[in-house]
């Protein structure tokens, strides 16, 4: 079992996320430790709020007070809910969280069953609790968890998912085409899209962009595609690379295939409720670009914004690392087109926001003073899993991007020239 631990300023965007999996029919409320109770055991988003309320208003200087957990078994595991309430429960007390108040969700939108946990820390008195070696006490924690309840062993997985987990092109480090390649091989087996700009939006988060060429070939027109490594501001940094350098898979005509296959599993995705309902509150409860995408990225969901000369705002593309998922915003609804967005952040035209009805009451009477200050913060921080970035999307959501396969790639490419050659007819 692997469990992933993240802090963020941001109380009620946790515990909307996880809500909104509950009403959307893709998760339950488990277990319920020291919050107040309703008549009839449902719960809205506010009455869960109002348990922490008294946690808050004594916290004292504790900037990123919320505490989001998310505890990962094997796929193979078969855990019963009674194991997730007696694991949630014994991990939050050996953690040191088992007097505070906190919910378990479990979640069931994806292949594997697992649960997420919120919580606050800081104490009654307004005092931070001590994370101090948690990294260390949560893994030896999961490996009693493990050991009771005869769960798969994580520690070889864990150790590798470490080294694997994608990193965005650095065109400096050299070996830029290996880099590119650890990226563009992979994402199609992860990531659901369905044009080459939503591929694009999704490359952009590691450094990369693709181009469509064509051209007349022995009097024949024909297609292909590009790749370019970018700069930290999206500016293409090197010179490309033919998508033929990396496998068929990576070439337009497997592209294709891919959209037209994403394009049928989308039509109706269980994600896209949950995404369009989290954007309309973010929407609601924030008032500039920054802001907005810090509140979807707490939520593992990253936004791509693109813009003309002028600055007008004319695509965003919204990439759900929890289902992994990519959508223009027109794919969410007309209301959530460039054009809106461009209303919004270059002519103060606030939008009519649409959504669910009880999430909307809830924060209509939110703002800017209810979250915590945005500072600037790179595109790619949620990427870095090294300790200093253990509040990153990654520690926050559970490992949500994919692993690579370690492959060295210029072996493999050397393995696939060879296959070509073995093809050969024989003359």
């Amino acid at each position: 079992m692997i469990a992933k631990i993240g802090r963020s300023g941001n109380l009620y965007g946790a515990l909307a996320y996880n809500q909104l999996k509950v009403e959307n029919e893709n998760g339950q409320i488990l277990f319920a430790n020291k919050m107040i109770e309703t008549a009839n055991g449902r719960y809205s988003v506010a009455q869960l709020a109002q348990s922490f309320a008294p946690y808050l208003i004594a916290n004292r200087n504790t900037e990123k007070h919320t505490l989001h957990i998310s505890l990962n078994p094997d796929p193979k595991d078969k855990v019963s809910d009674d194991w997730y309430m007696e694991m949630a429960e014994a991990y939050m007390q050996e953690l040191g969280y088992g007097q505070q108040p906190y919910v378990v969700f479990k979640h069931t939108d994806i292949d594997r069953s697992h649960i997420h946990i919120v919580s606050v820390c800081v104490n009654e008195e307004g005092k931070k609790i001590s994370d101090k070696f948690e990294k260390m006490r949560s893994m030896n924690i999961c490996r009693e968890l493990e050991r009771k309840y005869d769960l798969i062993p994580a520690t070889d997985k864990e150790h590798k998912q470490n080294n694997k987990v994608f990193r965005p092109v650095d065109y400096k480090a050299g070996d830029v085409k290996s880099q590119i390649s650890s990226v563009i091989r992979h994402l199609p087996n992860y990531y659901k899209y369905q044009t080459l700009g939503e591929f694009n939006a999704l490359l952009a988060l590691f450094n990369v962009t693709a181009e469509k060429v064509q051209g007349e070939v022995q009097g024949k027109m024909q297609q292909g595609l590009l790749y370019f490594p970018l700069n930290e501001k999206g500016e293409r940094a090197g010179h490309p690379f033919k998508a033929s350098l990396f496998g068929k898979n990576a070439g337009l005509p497997s592209l294709e295939l891919h959209y037209e296959k994403s394009k049928e599993t989308l039509k109706d995705h269980p994600a896209k409720p949950t995404i369009t309902a989290a954007v309309n509150i973010a929407l609601k409860s924030t008032s500039d670009e920054m802001a907005f995408k810090k509140h979807l990225g707490d939520q593992g969901i990253n936004v791509v914004v693109r813009r003309n000369d002028t600055g007008r705002v004319y695509g965003i593309t919204f990439i759900d690392h929890n289902s992994k998922t990519v959508w223009n915003g027109s794919r969410l609804g007309k209301d959530l087109s460039a054009n809106t967005f461009n209303d919004y952040w270059n002519n103060d035209i606030k939008p009519e926001i649409r959504g669910p009805v009880e999430l909307q009451s809830k924060i209509s009477s939110l703002n800017n003073a209810d979250f915590p200050a945005e500072e600037p913060h790179h595109l790619f921080d949620f990427l870095n899993t090294t300790e200093k970035h253990e509040d990153g999307l990654i520690e926050a959501l559970g490992g949500l991007l994919p692993e690579a396969n370690g492959d060295d790639y210029q072996e493999q490419d050397f393995a696939n020239r060879m296959k070509k050659k073995r093809k050969r007819p024989k003359r």
